[in-house]
């Protein structure tokens, strides 16, 4: 059972994080043969202000 996990500054809508879910189990199937009924997916949403870019919180870049 192959399981993606994906970080994500938050702040996604349901539309992306279901494409998100969907292009992933989708890429994960074909690269490694799995039926997509065995693919997980786990999205963890992280606050701006826990993401650094470049010594500064994303939420200080305005991001």
């Amino acid at each position: 059972m192959p399981l993606a996990q994906i970080y994500l500054i938050d702040g996604r809508n349901e539309d992306q994080r279901r494409a998100v879910i969907e292009k992933v189990t989708d890429a994960l199937s074909e690269a490694v043969g799995a039926p997509r009924e065995a693919v997980r997916v786990l999205i963890v949403d992280v606050p701006k202000d826990s993401w650094g870019i470049g010594g500064k919180s994303a939420k200080d870049l305005g991001r």
